[in-house]
């Protein structure tokens, strides 16, 4: 799963923007949106490269966050 920071994401015509762009690519990816942390997760086929173009695409800059395995009472390795 990889995780997108998107700048001024703050409706839902934003997230229908960006969904409409990444479906194009890939029909099959699973999207979640998080508005109130500008913040969408993806399940898809497409690289990171590949899905931040898609974003900017649609009008918005996108960063990759980066995801933890941990757990605050885990530790990793």
């Amino acid at each position: 799963m990889m995780k997108f920071n998107v700048a001024n994401m703050s409706c839902d015509h934003c997230t229908a923007a960006i969904a409409k762009s990444l479906f194009a690519l890939d029909e099959d990816a699973k999207l979640t949106f998080d508005v109130a942390h500008s913040s969408v997760s993806i399940e898809s086929k497409l690289s990171v490269e590949e899905v931040t173009a898609a974003i900017k695409e649609a009008g918005y800059d996108a960063s990759e966050a980066k995801v933890s395995c941990c757990s605050p009472s885990n530790s990793c390795h």
